[in-house]
């Protein structure tokens, strides 16, 4: 299911779509990314985030800066969370314990999406992981539950396992690296694909064909990459600590790709495009 256009809730908010998930939650197609930013400025970043009209933020506990986000959206309730729970924190009664300590430090009772940072399938606890996740969405901490950096055979497991199918997998994206095998497997069973370094760490800025379509459209490169991401219906989530950028991340909603810029983007894919860790053996 595509995302769909909903009326902005404030004034002044920024019309931008909505993603829904296969649980029948709904969430927005573009969130803050927190990767990195430091503790004691997040709090400040996510207002001002807000303000520009960010409408969701990810974060996860070993960003450590969980309180900064809880604090910036101490009078925001209304804001899409997301958090993951680190690796040390993977089994059951551990993963129990990590959700009550990011839902104190986030101040929110109840969390939108939690997500299992990573398989770490050499430790083979991520099946019992899940079963703890599953159970805190059944008993309300957590509306919706998911994964990130999920390969195909890992979460055959999950779901072969426990019949659960997370809403959401989190993994590298990027022009340079598409995941195209990974993404088919997510739609295939109604898994959202939310895109991780979705700008390539900024790799991907400098490229000649990004920056020749975002000259015709009047736009930054930046800018047509996250474009590229909403038009290909993913979850996307552009870190940045600096004010300007974050204002530039979110004005995208007045312009789309044509089908030959899709097609000049689609062209960029590389064999060798990861960036981060592989899911495999990190």
């Amino acid at each position: 299911m595509s995302g769909t256009d909903a009326p902005a809730s404030r004034p002044g908010e920024v019309l931008q779509p909505r993603i829904r998930l296969d649980d029948g939650t709904i969430m927005p197609q573009l969130g803050l990314g927190v990767w990195r930013t430091p503790a004691g400025e997040t709090a400040d970043i996510v207002r001002h985030a807000v303000a520009a009209g960010y409408l969701a933020v990810d974060t996860a506990a070993i960003y450590g800066n969980e309180e900064g986000v809880g604090d910036g959206l101490s009078d925001r309730p209304d804001i899409h969370v997301t958090t993951k729970l680190w690796n040390d924190d993977q089994g059951y009664d551990a993963t129990l314990r990590a959700c009550d300590a990011s839902l104190r430090k986030l101040r929110r009772e109840t969390l939108d999406l939690y997500l299992i940072h990573w398989p770490k399938p050499a430790m083979g606890r991520f099946v019992e992981t899940w079963k703890a996740m599953v159970a805190l969405r059944q008993d309300g901490r957590v509306k919706s539950i998911g994964v990130s950096n999920f390969r195909a055979e890992d979460l055959d497991r999950i779901i072969g396992e426990t019949g659960v199918v997370p809403a959401v997998n989190q993994i590298e994206l990027h022009p340079y690296f598409q995941q195209h095998a990974l993404r088919a497997y997510n739609e295939k069973h109604g898994i959202r694909t939310e895109s991780w370094s979705p700008l390539g760490q900024g790799q991907v800025l400098a490229d000649p064909a990004i920056g020749e379509i975002a000259r015709k459209h009047g736009k930054t490169p930046a800018q047509v990459i996250i474009r590229w991401h909403l038009d290909s219906g993913l979850i996307v989530i552009p870190k940045s600590a600096t004010p300007k950028r974050i204002d530039e991340n979110i004005a995208v909603f007045d312009f789309a790709l044509e089908a030959e810029d899709m097609r000049r983007i689609a062209g960029l894919d590389r064999p060798d495009g990861r960036i981060g860790p592989d899911p495999a053996a990190f």
